[in-house]
């Protein structure tokens, strides 16, 4: 009797349902802003460690993503703080993808 083998294939990507759902104006401030924020703080962890290995490194890249998260944090807002008092309810998809790079 022959067995067959089944070539196992690797997975290279993989998505992740992080937020879905109905919020109120002010759930939906708290659920983004969060977000941003805890990107926000990886990003200055990451210069901070940078810097205790070598006080003359350059941080051009994380301070520039800091300043566009900072930026994006700033247009969520502006958005969600246009639909306080309207009675609408927000919707948010967050779907993260991971990828083999």
């Amino acid at each position: 009797m022959k067995t067959k083998e089944l070539a196992q294939t690797e997975k290279v990507s993989q998505k992740i349902q992080l937020v879905k759902g109905e919020f109120t104006p002010s759930e939906a401030s708290d659920i983004i802003i969060n977000l941003i924020n805890e990107k926000i703080n990886f990003h200055k962890l990451q210069r901070l460690q940078m810097w205790e290995g070598n006080h003359t490194c350059k941080t051009d890249e994380l301070d520039g993503r800091i300043g566009e998260l900072e930026k994006e944090k700033a247009t969520a807002r502006e958005f969600i703080n246009s639909k306080r008092g309207s009675g609408q309810n927000l919707k948010i998809n967050g779907i993260l993808e991971i990828t083999v790079a």
